[in-house]
């Protein structure tokens, strides 16, 4: 059974991504070391008694469609009503509409918990939480007043409408379509796919964020925009009207998340049979500048979508280690005692439990200082761009790099179990299915990887990342100068790594700079594992000076000398694998 590590998603906070630091300064508002701790604390108990014990009935169970309603699995709703009743939904909410507005930090730290609780549960709120931010920051005053206070509250849920059967990462192709009322409304028309928690039965209702083309807008992704449509009509005085025309038509069957709803909506088909087709929808920001109001919540939702891979990867590698001490099997140097040895014993079992492990820490260093950036970036000050550049260069790789650990990480668990993590009584295997969503949804890594290479690393001329990799190399030195014994190598093989990042970001800038896009893209996803390779090592190092702690010098020591190394390779493939691969891919084209 899971249970959540605040101690070590604590010491993470405030001594790897920078928590402390920013308490002590006073950047955090009034917000004090112990309210931190209290929150964490209170999150993982919410996340270890409530969240945990209903994954695996969730999964057995899945979420239902009868009729165009959806049934959650058992206990659920009164699991969601818990949830909101303990004001999780309102953590980091605006304190205007009811919510509590602390730090992003302490959000996706509490979205971890949840998420490694049940990723199938964590996911709505999330969405709702997007949501949230996105008609705080583009609706007018009006809207906001009537939506926003329920939604903080989580009364209601959020989705995210994007995604259509000939338009996925494509945004340029959708059809959907929106019509002016004449009213200071719109109506809605159109199908779309993948839509999570599109319906379900925790709360009265559901707020859709859609976006649609109105009849004179300028083709492509300069012609979209964005519409709220609520499931129920919303009176003047808040109360609930009439049902809207819009309705789930079907929910996938998948592969994971069973619990998860993943439904077609159809909007604008006559299912509101009191009055013309056409779901009511209302403006969000201005017409055909509804992207830039989604990439709010999208960016938002990409970052807690990076923390459902951590999140994720510490369940499964909690349920191999806890395993790998109780299954026996053979002789052990390491083991005294009488019969078999517990297979954690066995060294192939211990590099798989530690490749876990360190992947597990370095992926939550990376997505809790992408959080930390941009809590600094929004306190404001002269150093805010600075810290938004930050938020920007890490966002992808805490989207992409946690996503695809969560899977390797999910998938060596399995690995420990043996023949047992392959029997879905375990629920090694459970965990796997789960995490292999995490790296297509909101935004696929390959997109994550070209948007690193071709938007963030150019930020500032390029002197942004330069500054960034310059930290990394601080960490190593503060290795070197800490006397401390038991790294073995790691700052030679740590520092060798962060040399393979600043040559493969000078070469892939340079290619920008003289056109050579092709190139640099065919390097882009190589490239991301290699910047968080060689950032999670100096985040590891960067623990273990701060603690001295014996198994935080020994883990460090694991990650320099047995996966460190990968970046030699990784660089090779980013700077000298794009003439490879054109010339092997024209065996592929139809």
């Amino acid at each position: 059974m899971y249970r959540a590590p605040v101690d070590e998603i604590a010491f993470t906070l405030k001594h790897v991504a920078g928590l402390k630091a920013a308490l002590d300064a006073g950047s955090l508002g009034d917000l004090s070391e112990d309210v931190a701790d209290a929150v964490l604390a209170e999150a993982g108990r919410f996340a270890t008694d409530e969240v945990a014990p209903l994954r695996a009935l969730g999964d057995r169970q899945g979420a239902v469609l009868e009729g165009s309603s959806v049934r959650m699995p058992d206990g659920w709703k009164e699991l969601y009503r818990r949830w909101i009743d303990g004001g999780w939904n309102a953590l980091s909410g605006p304190v205007e509409f009811g919510g509590q507005g602390l730090p992003t930090m302490l959000a996706v730290a509490a979205i971890e918990m949840w998420n490694s609780g049940s990723m199938a549960f964590g996911i709505g709120p999330t969405l709702t939480m997007g949501a949230v931010e996105a008609l705080h920051r583009h609706a007018s005053p009006e809207l906001r007043a009537k939506y926003l206070e329920k939604l903080v509250s989580g009364a209601w849920m959020g989705t995210m409408n994007l995604t259509e059967p000939q338009a996925g990462s494509d945004l340029a192709a959708l059809r959907a379509r929106a019509e002016r009322a004449g009213d200071g409304t719109y109506r809605i028309f159109g199908q779309k796919i993948f839509i999570t928690y599109g319906e379900h039965d925790f709360t009265d209702n559901i707020v859709h964020l859609v976006l649609a083309r109105l009849p004179d807008a300028p083709a492509g992704t300069r012609g979209i925009s964005l519409f709220l449509v609520p499931k129920l009509l919303v009176n003047e005085d808040g109360s609930l009207g009439a049902r809207n025309d819009v309705f789930c038509s079907s929910i996938e069957h998948k592969l994971g998340i069973h619990a998860s709803p993943t439904c077609t909506m159809i909007y604008g088909d006559g299912f509101a049979k009191d009055r013309e087709p056409g779901a009511v929808g209302w403006l969000v920001g201005e017409e055909n500048k509804g992207l830039a109001c989604m990439f709010t919540m999208m960016n938002n939702a990409r970052l807690a979508v990076g923390m459902q891979g951590v999140a994720v990867a510490e369940a499964a590698f909690q349920k191999a280690l806890a395993y790998a001490n109780e299954r026996r099997q053979g002789k052990a140097a390491t083991f005294a005692g009488e019969g078999m040895a517990p297979i954690v014993h066995h060294p192939d079992v211990q590099r798989n439990l530690l490749t876990m492990q360190a992947l597990t820490r370095i992926a939550r260093a990376i997505s809790y200082s992408c959080a930390h950036a941009i809590d600094m970036a929004r306190a404001g000050g002269e150093k805010a761009s600075f810290w938004q550049e930050r938020a920007n260069l890490l966002t992808p790789v805490a989207k992409a790099f946690s996503t695809d650990i969560g899977v390797d990480v999910a998938s060596l668990g399995v690995q420990v179990h043996g023949g047992m993590g392959f029997i879905e009584e375990t629920g090694a295997a459970a965990l796997l299915r789960d995490a292999r969503i995490a790296p297509i949804y909101e935004g696929t890594n390959g997109i994550q990887a070209i948007d690193l290479v071709t938007r963030k690393l150019p930020q500032s001329g390029g002197e942004h990342v330069r500054g960034y990799i310059a930290e990394l190399r601080a960490d190593i030195e503060a290795l070197r100068k800490s006397n401390l014994g038991g790294f073995g190598r790691s700052a030679e093989k740590l520092a060798a790594a962060i040399d393979e990042l600043a040559a493969a970001t000078d070469d892939l800038l340079a290619m920008l700079a003289d056109g050579r896009q092709h190139a640099a893209l065919a390097g882009a996803t190589p490239y991301l594992r290699l910047f968080a390779l060689a950032s999670g090592g100096a985040f590891l190092a960067r623990a273990a000076v701060a603690s001295t702690a014996p198994q935080r010098i020994a883990l460090c020591r694991f990650f320099a000398e047995n996966l460190a190394g990968e970046s030699v390779a990784l660089r090779e493939r980013t700077l000298e694998g794009g003439a490879s691969l054109e010339a092997a891919a024209k065996a592929l084209f139809a």
